[in-house]
């Protein structure tokens, strides 16, 4: 069979022109391609598909044996400098493109039902499109340069499709806070980019990464200076990849329809950043420095993530803390130089947070035919509740989603939770035991996020809560008027098959894929690095394996215990005990450790302090001096003007007069 590796740049391109063509159509026949709803998300889809199919493709000769295929042309040179573009094929690479393809096509059926009346429903998925080729687009970029390009049109996407619901306020707070944050990393990168071809005449990840040990041995380069890049350039991944103490963005961006929160948090805008640290693994592995910098970072957010999430009761937002902690989970791998680890987590993570998401998607879908389409109503969990006996399909998938995020066997998130728990203990066993607490806690607050959604009695009817939360967050209540159209379901029901059918999907991997990566065969391994995986096999030791592993597995089944106890058997009212014993600790997670309200006294607050006291500045002296430059001109003008009579006599006494006081200023001066 031909290699499919040369098509590849086909990949980005099939949703890009499908999206193009129909934004065009947009533009120039609005009411005609609005009308024909069906037929382009038809067409979309099966651009996507195509790209899939493609992606399938290679992913399967990669497996086969094939080779690395790096295609380039000089897309711009002058004299001796030569700038290449093309695109890059590996299994890396391959492994991205079938994931994304896959997370991509199962969001795009599932929004058909999910946004089916919206008014923006062709724009939607024209966005989806553009989104998901900007992705493919980074995916196979050669080099630093080409990737930001593309880096920076996946931020384009993620403004659009958060503030998708531009004419609510929260949702357009929300995308302008994820651009702001995402253009502080973006300057870093861009700043680190240029740095490292200054220092490399490079922009190619294996170049850079070579020649920069070469300029640092011999000592053209500071080792220090050399770090300061690799950091700079990480403060991208930092920001995309929602790590501390830019991850404020990530929460916030629930604002989105729920298939883009699906989407980002899956396969596109956090797995670039994790992506780019895996792509410059060859950069980053020669300085410990960097390495532990990027495991501390790394440690820090997957705590903080986890913490967090322990005290929302919004359904979207506590899944949107749980990524921040998995991606946590990620760069800790990264940091402790084994990537493979690291994606290995990225791709079982992606599978069963898709699910997760799609499945709290399906849920708010059903509560809003219960309370209306007031998000402060349909996304808290104060007001589900007994919702399996509505929606068996969404709770089964979504408990399924739990079990594997929670790292229970044979689930996938065990395996690629306990490679990097693995990975750390022989690296950085402190960082390591915070990782192992957070395995607990993820346990909690999943399986407490089960409880209050799908089990015990339903609450969405109980006009105090509702009036409580309304109450709470400042809005008026909801007045329901039977007669005037705007009666409710008395409860929620199933989604349609097409919401319904991705969730099924996503399970298949989400229980199964895991074991491609277990370590005494990991395929996975063998594939993205061969060398690692044979070291893997010929190292491993049950003797090692599963003392580590069930542990992992054991602070996992005390968390779910927790909240057996507390949200299903309700022995123990665990949220108001916590809160009373601990007030403090408890306003500090409320809170989300207060880094919102610092960002806001510090830049927000501290930035318009700076621009009042920058428009004094122009005021005051800046004005004072142009005026005062005016009144020095009216001035003197006025004051010559007496001295412009047209009288020769009264012009020669002047003259005369000038003579003399010359005369006495030089006799002076001698």
């Amino acid at each position: 069979m031909d290699s499919a590796a040369p098509l590849a740049w086909l990949i980005p391109v099939l949703p890009l022109a499908g999206a193009c063509l129909v934004g065009l159509g947009l533009i120039s026949f609005n009411r005609t391609i609005n009308r024909l709803r069906k037929p382009v998300a038809v067409f979309l889809i099966s651009c996507v598909g195509a790209s899939a199919v493609l992606s399938y493709t290679i992913l399967a000769q990669q497996l086969a044996g094939a080779g690395a295929t790096e295609l380039l042309f000089n897309w711009a040179s002058a004299g001796s400098f030569n700038l290449e573009m093309g695109f890059r094929v590996d299994p890396l690479g391959a492994v991205m493109l079938a994931l994304v393809t896959t997370i991509a096509l199962l969001v795009m059926v599932y929004s058909d039902g999910y946004m089916a009346h919206d008014k923006g429903y062709v724009r939607f998925f024209t966005y989806l499109a553009l989104f998901s080729s900007s992705m493919l687009g980074l995916i196979i970029s050669p080099n630093l340069l080409e990737i930001y390009v593309f880096w920076e049109l996946v931020g384009m996407c993620s403004y659009l499709l958060v503030g998708f619901w531009y004419d609510r306020d929260a949702a357009a707070n929300a995308a302008q806070k994820a651009f702001v944050v995402n253009r502080v990393g973006d300057f870093g990168l861009l700043l680190g980019i240029l740095g490292l071809f200054w220092a490399t005449g490079s922009f190619g990840f294996e170049e850079i990464g070579s020649r920069l040990q070469e300029a640092v041995a011999g000592g053209s380069l500071p080792n220090a200076a050399a770090i300061l890049l690799c950091l700079l350039v990480f403060m991208g991944p930092m920001a995309k990849s929602a790590q501390f103490p830019l991850h404020v963005w990530l929460p916030d961006a629930m604002e989105g329809p729920t298939p883009i929160s699906a989407l980002i948090h899956a396969a596109t805008m956090v797995a670039a950043g994790v992506f780019l640290v895996a792509r410059l693994q060859p950069v980053y592995a020669p300085f410990p420095q960097v390495q532990l910098v990027i495991a501390v970072v790394g440690t820090i957010t997957l705590v903080l993530g986890a913490s967090i999430a322990l005290t929302q009761m919004d359904l979207k937002k506590g899944l949107a803390y749980s990524t921040v902690s998995q991606l946590g989970y990620m760069m800790l791998a990264m940091g402790c130089g084994a990537p493979v680890a690291g994606m290995f987590h990225l791709v079982t993570h992606a599978f069963f947070k898709a699910m997760l998401f799609l499945g709290s998607g399906s849920v708010i879908h059903a509560m809003e035919e219960v309370v209306g389409h007031e998000p402060v109503l349909a996304q808290d969990m104060r007001l589900m509740g007994g919702l399996r006996k509505f929606m068996p399909v969404t709770a089964s998938t979504f408990f399924i989603g739990c079990v594997a995020i929670s790292g229970i066997p044979p689930l996938a998130g065990f395996w690629s939770k306990d490679e990097i728990l693995g990975q750390a203990f022989g690296s950085f066993p402190i960082l390591w035991l915070a990782g192992f607490i957070t395995a607990g806690m993820t346990a909690f607050y999943m399986f407490r996020l089960y409880f209050l959604t799908f089990e015990g009695e339903f609450r969405g009817t109980d006009a105090a809560i509702q009036a409580n939360l309304l109450a709470a967050a400042g809005k008026a209540p909801v007045v329901d008027d039977h007669h005037g159209g705007s009666h409710h379901a008395n409860h929620p029901h199933e989604s349609g098959w097409q919401m319904a059918l991705p969730l099924v999907v996503l399970a298949v991997p989400s229980v199964l894929i895991g074991l491609l990566g277990t370590p005494w065969n990991s395929r996975f391994a063998g594939l993205l690095d061969p060398e690692e995986a044979a070291e893997m096999a010929a190292h491993f030791s049950w003797g090692e394996f599963l003392p580590l592993a069930g542990a992992s597995v054991a602070v996992s089944l005390v968390g779910i215990s927790l909240a057996v106890a507390a949200y299903a058997l309700h022995k123990v009212d665990l949220g108001q005990a916590v809160a009373a014993r601990f007030p403090a600790l408890n306003a500090f997670l409320a809170n989300k450790w207060y880094l919102d309200d610092i960002n806001d006294k510090l830049f927000v607050q501290g930035s318009r302090k700076l621009a009042r006291q920058v428009l004094e500045v122009d005021s005051k002296v800046v004005d004072g001096v142009v005026n005062l430059t005016g009144l020095v001109t009216l001035g003197s003008g006025e004051g010559l003007k007496y001295f412009e009579t047209g009288r020769a006599q009264f012009y020669a006494l002047i003259v005369f007069g000038g003579v003399i006081a010359l005369v006495a200023l030089f006799s002076v001066l001698g």
